[in-house]
């Protein structure tokens, strides 16, 4: 009932202290090596220290590519947090250890949680920008209306999104035929991750993308400047006289 990676390590440490201790000796020529299923989960250790981070490089490239903003792509990057609540707790309630298959799910939420976050954030950019291009927002209350609205937008597509993906995943669930194992653990971590920053990501990254466009908003009011221009939204030309 135990992980092949821990009873390994355990079993390290007292063929260590029984060599320490004289109580196993190897003649000259003899080594020890753990091999087997073991060799291959740290073999994957390895490659998850280079891939993830490559993952959350290239997602925080990306997104740095379509906001221009870090503190846009920090938000956006909150999504994944939030998604691993979920992939923790379906994980530890199916028993399911840490594996390869279980890292490739890991790497997929990954994209899946920095989608979810794009999506609303650029509902609710659009919905800010349009007030600033009207001069509509003067105060916190302002802002907080502005984002209701993009949010409100982001309920049914994001519901329809997660709604899906579930329908599409969950069976493997309960899949049993050649290769169910492996389905089971990469769907178990996208699965929990879903539902998870389903509600995490539509409540809290609006909180925080709202005081985010708050203080620009006090910065722009005690400096004087132009709040289009602290928020880097472009002013439609101004119409000629008789045009």
């Amino acid at each position: 009932d135990r992980d092949v990676g821990g009873y390994v390590d355990d079993a390290k440490r007292a063929v260590e202290k029984a060599l320490a201790a004289g109580d196993v000796k190897l003649e000259p020529g003899m080594y020890l090596k753990w091999t087997g299923q073991y060799e291959l989960i740290e073999q994957m250790r390895e490659r998850m220290k280079l891939l993830v981070p490559l993952a959350l490089a290239l997602v925080a490239l990306l997104l740095y590519l379509q906001f221009k903003s870090l503190t846009e792509v920090a938000i956006v990057l909150l999504s994944i947090p939030f998604a691993l609540v979920g992939s923790v707790w379906l994980l530890y309630l199916l028993d399911f250890r840490l594996s390869t298959a279980v890292w490739v799910g890991v790497i997929a939420l990954i994209g899946l949680a920095a989608q979810t976050g794009v999506v609303m954030i650029v509902y609710i950019d659009h919905a800010f920008e349009r007030r600033v291009r009207e001069g509509r927002l003067r105060s916190l209350e302002d802002i907080i209306q502005a984002h209701a609205e993009g949010t409100v937008r982001r309920v049914r597509p994001k519901l329809m999104t997660v709604g899906t993906m579930l329908i599409g995943l969950a069976p493997l669930l309960w899949a049993t035929g050649s290769g169910a194992d492996v389905m089971k653990r990469i769907a178990a971590p996208m699965i929990g991750g879903l539902l998870s920053s389903a509600f995490l990501t539509l409540e809290l990254i609006p909180v925080v993308y709202t005081y985010w466009r708050y203080a620009q908003l006090k910065r722009s009011q005690r400096t004087g400047v132009p709040l289009h221009e602290i928020c880097g939204v472009t002013m439609p030309e101004p119409r000629e006289a008789g045009a």
